[in-house]
């Protein structure tokens, strides 16, 4: 039988490293998306303090379910919680998008990852990290736009993608950006092709991440929280990493 005890002495043990960015009025979003609105109810002058806030689901570091983009897909409230505490793997691609922001994660990075850290066990999630975290709170850093309007920005590949669902059985995967695809591959597709793929397999997605440079390659934990919403496509998350310490 698992002792829960013991298991919870090793998580305190562990360094909490933060995956989320903290959410203004001012965060960097996609453009058409409205910014929160957070305005006083009542204050202490009334004998308590409470708050209003009007948010978009698709805001800071966010969770996506699978309806945000395939209809019939699973809302937020029919995700397992089970598959809200994983195994996390890190994957770095961030000195090669320093020097190429339009880079994508392919299928050779993921082979070449296993072979120096062993192979992705299933049920886990995998995360993209591309150091894109450390332009926030800039919204035109984070956007990257060249003269003609398209998004200089990293992304992942569909045969990384179809190769971590299908033959790694991964349950989520995670970046840092605004976007599954490349900013060039959206252009040039006229879509999020891949994020549609991705949510069209059942899985859900975690973008906006921020502090993959502070979690090892493996060995790490990821838990994510976010309301009890009924019937969201997504919602902002507070995830967090529990990182063994050495």
């Amino acid at each position: 039988m698992t002792n829960l005890n013991e298991a919870y002495l090793a998580l305190k043990s562990a360094k909490i490293v933060d995956l989320t960015h903290q959410i203004t009025e001012d965060s960097p979003r996609f453009p058409l998306l409205p910014p929160l609105e957070k305005k006083d109810i009542f204050t202490l002058k009334d004998g308590f303090h409470v708050q209003q806030f009007t948010v978009v689901g698709q805001y800071g570091t966010h969770i996506d379910a699978p309806v945000h983009f395939v209809e019939g897909g699973a809302w937020l409230d029919e995700l397992p919680l089970e598959d809200l505490l994983l195994p996390l793997y890190v994957i770095d691609k961030s000195q090669e998008v320093a020097e190429n922001p339009n880079i994508e994660l392919t299928k050779a990075d993921i082979l070449a990852f296993e072979k120096e850290n062993g192979q992705i066990a299933a049920g886990s999630f995998v995360a993209f990290r591309s150091d894109w975290s450390k332009r926030w709170p800039n919204q035109d850093q984070f956007r990257n736009l060249d003269d003609l309007g398209v998004q200089q920005t990293p992304g992942w590949s569909h045969e990384a993608l179809e190769f971590l669902i299908h033959e790694r059985q991964v349950k989520a995967v995670g970046h840092e950006t605004f976007d599954t695809d490349s900013g060039q591959a959206a252009a040039k597709n006229g879509k999020l092709a891949e994020e549609y793929y991705l949510l069209e397999q059942g899985i859900y997605q975690l973008e906006v991440l921020a502090n993959l440079d502070q979690v090892p390659a493996t060995g790490s934990l990821i838990a994510i929280a976010y309301p009890h919403w009924e019937k969201a496509t997504g919602s902002p998350v507070r995830a967090i990493a529990y990182v063994p310490q050495d």
